[in-house]
């Protein structure tokens, strides 16, 4: 797979990992009904029967048709059905009609999902040759990417529904007293970035390569709903001056006038009526938590404004200055923030205090203001898992830090996520940064 060297599991220490991981999507789902698995709300979207389809067909095309002896597909058709886009593997369904695919039904799927758990589990038996093990976790590493993807496109059909449904009946959050935004400097010079030595990584996170930094600083902690409302209040979505031409052609085809999810309707004494749905319902605006389900055109409008009203060159951070940030947080990364396993599913207030950066890991996705591309020397992986990255590597922009649907142990800091410019059904909210 041409990947970097790292540390394989025991067979036993794997088979545990999978099973854990395969447990914890068929969890998402277990509160929903047929239904709410089976309806696609938007071509970008897949419906949650689709996913744990296509992470079940990733094993069973990838592991088990590789190193199965006497392999024979479970039903030869869903090779097709739930292909996503393999090229190398063969056809695939089309993505925009994924909610179209009545059966095989739910029960059949999961049916499928135990059926390759257990030869999966009888494989592991045995002995885990190198590339077995690196297939085995990419295998994972994807699932759990389906599990963030799972929640997204579930939230975005939810919010279809004029009656909101809860998906998750406990809101956890609670008042707290608003955390200035302050500035951590960093004076430039030398960064090595991109991941190096053992551990897993996808390939776009390849080559380790040296980056030279500008003195510039970043933002303590992203913006929040608070400091997005009165970007609205000032006309933010109604002035030119702050968006790229496209971004204003996107805002004015589409009618955009407030981030994904935000409805009004509520007291108007509360933020100005401001409702967002979430996972739990819809709710109030909390002015205190990181602003979320914004488009890479809108976090580029908001820090052209806020420049703007600071009289400072404040802009978006690029992937390097974000990474470099992140390194020096070491296992900080991974605890600062509000990670899938807290249960929350919506991004948190600040809850430390204290000078530094804060939640640059989960809670929300970062956009930043570097596209997506390829690293100095990067190769992509040989066969078909080679599709995996490099061939989206055109007309996307790189988000950094995971959210509170990313499984906490997937996030790393040189982990790259990307979208298109005008995408926001993802957790995506913006850090500031600023030239020194």
């Amino acid at each position: 797979m041409n990947t970097q060297p790292r540390h394989h599991l025991s067979a036993s220490a794997l088979a545990q990992r999978y099973a854990q991981v395969r447990a914890q999507t068929l969890a998402l789902a277990a509160p929903l009904s047929e239904a709410d698995c089976q309806v696609q709300s938007m071509p970008d979207a897949s419906p949650t029967k689709w996913h744990l389809a296509h992470v079940t067909w990733f094993f069973e095309t990838f592991v088990l048709e590789r190193f199965e002896p006497d392999f024979q597909p479970f039903h030869p058709a869903f090779r097709v059905l739930f292909n996503s886009y393999y090229q190398g593997v063969g056809e695939q369904h089309p993505r925009a009609q994924r909610g179209l695919i009545t059966r095989p039904g739910l029960a059949k799927v999961k049916a499928w999902r135990a059926n390759v758990d257990a030869r999966i589990a009888t494989l592991l038996q045995g002995t885990v040759s190198d590339e077995l093990g690196e297939l085995m976790e990419l295998g994972l590493q994807h699932e759990q990417q389906h599990q963030e993807l799972l929640l997204t496109d579930l939230k975005h059909l939810l919010a279809m529904n004029p009656l909101n449904p809860v998906y998750h009946p406990q809101w956890p959050l609670s008042s707290v007293v608003a955390a200035p935004l302050e500035w951590t400097d960093c004076a430039g010079g030398p960064a090595w970035l991109g991941h190096a030595g053992d551990g897993f990584a996808f390939d776009n996170e390849t080559p380790a390569h040296a980056a030279l930094l500008s003195p510039h600083a970043l933002a303590n902690r992203p913006v929040t709903h608070g400091e997005w409302l009165a970007f609205m209040d000032d006309g933010g979505y109604l002035d030119p001056r702050w968006w790229m031409a496209a971004g204003w052609d996107w805002r004015c085809a589409q009618r955009i006038e407030a981030p994904l999810y935000w409805q009004p309707g509520g007291d108007p004494a509360v933020h100005g009526g401001w409702t967002n749905f979430t996972l739990h319902g819809r709710v109030p605006i909390d002015p205190h938590t990181p602003v979320v389900h914004i488009s890479w055109f809108e976090a580029d409008a908001h820090a052209r404004w806020r420049a703007a009203q600071d009289g400072e060159p404040i802009r978006l951070p690029t992937e390097a200055e974000w990474e470099h940030a992140a390194q020096s947080l070491g296992a900080a990364l991974h605890t600062q923030g509000n990670f899938l396993e807290s249960g929350a599913l919506h991004p948190m207030p600040l809850s430390r205090s204290g000078p530094g950066l804060k939640q640059m890991g989960g809670d929300v996705w970062e956009w930043t203001a570097s596209s997506y591309l390829p690293y100095p020397g990067y190769r992509p992986w040989a066969g078909a898992v080679g599709e995996y990255n490099g061939k989206f590597m055109v007309n996307q922009m790189v988000l950094r830090g995971g959210s509170c649907a990313t499984p906490r142990e997937h996030i790393r800091a040189s982990y790259r996520n990307f979208f298109p410019t005008e995408a926001r059904w993802q957790f995506s909210g913006l850090r500031l940064a600023k030239d020194l």
